[in-house]
C-alpha cells in the first residue's frame, strides 16, 4: 500500500520526538473548517467536533484506509487526531476549569471495502491520548470507552476522523 500524499499535502518535517510527548494545552487545536465550534462545554461536559489530522491547518494524509493509506500511516494520523480533539476541549475550558477524565471516543476510518483493522486504526489514538494526558498530570489516564468505525469518507478525504466526550471539573 502506498500513502496518497502529493508533495502538496505533505507534513512539513518535524524535529525528532521530544522525550515526554507535551500535554493537551501544547497542541493547537485546527480551524473549523466549516460554521461549528471546534469543543463545547456544557454542565461538566465537554464535546470536540469531529477532528481530522490536520497538522498546521493542512491535513497530513488523504485517502482510504487499506488501499491508499497502510493501517501504521492510519494509525499515526488517528494519534494526531485524538490530539487535536483533545486540544479543542483544553482550549474551549472557560477560567479555572480543568479536564477531570476523558469519557468516551469515536474514532471515525474511511477505509476500503473489507479493511477489517479498524481496532489497530483506533489504538493510535487511544495511545496518543494516553500519552498526552500522561504528560499532562504526570500520572496515567484511564482511557476513554471507545468506538471504531468504518466509513465510505471523511471530510477533505480525511482517513480518520476523531470526537472525543470528557468530563470537566468546573470551578468558580
Amino acid at each position: 500500500m502506498t500513502e496518497n500524499v502529493t508533495p502538496a499535502q505533505s507534513p512539513p518535517s518535524t524535529p525528532a520526538a521530544p522525550a515526554r510527548p507535551p500535554g493537551p494545552r501544547e497542541f493547537v487545536p485546527p480551524r473549523p473548517q466549516g460554521r461549528y465550534a471546534a469543543a463545547v462545554v456544557d454542565g461538566g461536559l465537554a464535546v470536540s467536533a469531529g477532528m481530522t489530522p490536520r497538522s498546521g491547518g493542512r491535513l497530513t494524509v488523504r485517502g482510504l484506509v487499506g488501499s491508499d493509506v497502510g493501517t501504521d500511516a492510519a494509525r499515526q494520523a488517528a494519534g494526531l487526531a485524538a490530539r487535536n480533539a483533545l486540544a479543542a476541549i483544553t482550549e474551549a475550558l472557560p477560567g479555572s476549569s480543568r479536564l477531570r477524565r476523558c469519557l468516551r471516543m469515536t474514532v471515525y476510518v474511511a477505509c476500503a471495502e473489507g479493511f477489517t483493522e479498524l481496532s489497530a486504526v483506533a489504538d493510535g489514538a487511544s495511545d496518543a491520548l494516553a500519552d498526552a494526558l500522561a504528560a499532562a498530570t504526570g500520572r496515567h489516564a484511564a482511557l476513554p470507552a471507545r468506538s471504531a468505525i468504518g466509513v465510505r469518507s471523511l471530510p477533505s478525504g480525511a482517513p480518520v476522523e476523531v470526537e472525543l466526550t470528557a468530563s470537566v471539573d468546573e470551578r468558580e
